[in-house]
């Protein structure tokens, strides 16, 4: 069999790959309306093997769209609620001790999938997110002394409410800065939302992705051919420079409490880096870096009170840094 060239008959070209992963808009579409960022924000996080935080309110298809990405990936996803009373096990997996064998056999839990859906990962206490997390950034998982790798590709899609906080518990800092992306999941526009309404007089159930039309248009060999040209993509020093002295300004901005860290920094260089090559360009500009900037660092900085009093945003502050960077020429 062909090296390049996966069970599905899905092939390993650099070309062919883009061209996979640019047709999964309009597969995902079939099934949720007017989400393109954040399709293509989960896409680069696959790129780059990160994790998403998806914030939105309730109703804005947020499990709908994870569902819907892995099923035009034909990757396995799980979806996990996460409550008070949710203990690491429940998503980690544990020892079980088995009568007929007298012997304690491993159980798998929700993490071993390939796009993990952790919904509102801020109802549960502060041990059980930090299990998820450790799954995250090692890629394992350890019980009684052994590791367990997680498959590849392996994508949490994290989601949060921001506007009901009565009852959570909020990530803290340093664990926000382990997700790669914060996308933020609007309200539909007004004819978005008709054609949602519409679907559903004509049928639609969004538990049939099947009936919808959503169909496999990628695969694994296709995200493994992608990384790797992804890899190869030219940065100039220029271009680093630029991403360090943005980096640098959100340190010494009089609006924050905290600014973007080293490991946020090298976020936004693999997520620009990733956004070239979807574009078609085998080198970075100053562009991808701005067109990245936002889903990557505004979960990395803290506003001050006061300024969170006049209504100043993290987006507004990080935007007015990117008028003020000097662009490289």
């Amino acid at each position: 069999m062909d090296p390049t060239t996966d069970n599905a008959g899905q092939t390993g070209d650099p070309g062919t790959a883009r061209d996979a992963l640019e047709a999964l808009r309009a597969e995902i579409a079939k099934a949720v309306v007017g989400q393109d960022p954040a399709v293509t924000g989960l896409v680069v996080a696959l790129l780059c093997r990160g994790h998403v935080l998806l914030e939105g309110v309730p109703g804005v298809a947020k499990t709908l769209l994870v569902r819907a990405l892995a099923s035009a990936l034909e990757l396995d996803t799980k979806r996990v609620q996460f409550t008070p009373d949710l203990m690491p096990s429940d998503v980690t997996g544990s020892l079980v001790y088995d009568t007929r064998s007298a012997e304690f056999s491993f159980q798998p839990g929700p993490v071993f999938t390939n796009l993990l859906l952790a919904d509102e990962i801020n109802r549960t206490p502060p041990k059980t997110q930090s299990s998820l997390l450790e799954a995250m950034e090692e890629r394992q998982v350890t019980v009684d002394g052994t590791p367990r790798p997680l498959p590849d590709p392996f994508l949490v899609a994290a989601t949060q409410n921001p506007v009901e906080y009565e009852g959570t518990y909020p990530l803290p800092e340093a664990q926000l800065d382990r997700f790669l992306l914060k996308l933020t999941i609007p309200l539909p526009s007004r004819q978005d939302e008709i054609d949602v309404l519409t679907r559903h007089a004509e049928g639609f159930n969004p538990r049939d992705l099947r009936a919808a039309g959503v169909r496999p248009v990628a695969g694994p060999a296709d995200l493994e051919a992608a990384r790797a040209a992804v890899a190869e993509t030219t940065i100039s020093p220029e271009i680093t420079a630029y991403v360090v002295d943005i980096c640098r300004a959100t340190r010494e901005s009089p609006s924050f409490t905290l600014g973007v860290s080293p490991r946020g920094a090298t976020a936004l260089l693999a997520t620009a880096r990733a956004w070239a090559w979807l574009t078609g360009r085998d080198y970075v500009i100053p562009d991808d870096v701005k067109a990245l900037a936002l889903p990557t660092l505004r979960h990395r900085v803290q506003l001050r009170p006061e300024a969170e009093m006049e209504g100043v945003t993290a987006d507004s502050v990080i935007n007015a840094i990117l008028a003020h960077v000097p662009v490289p020429r």
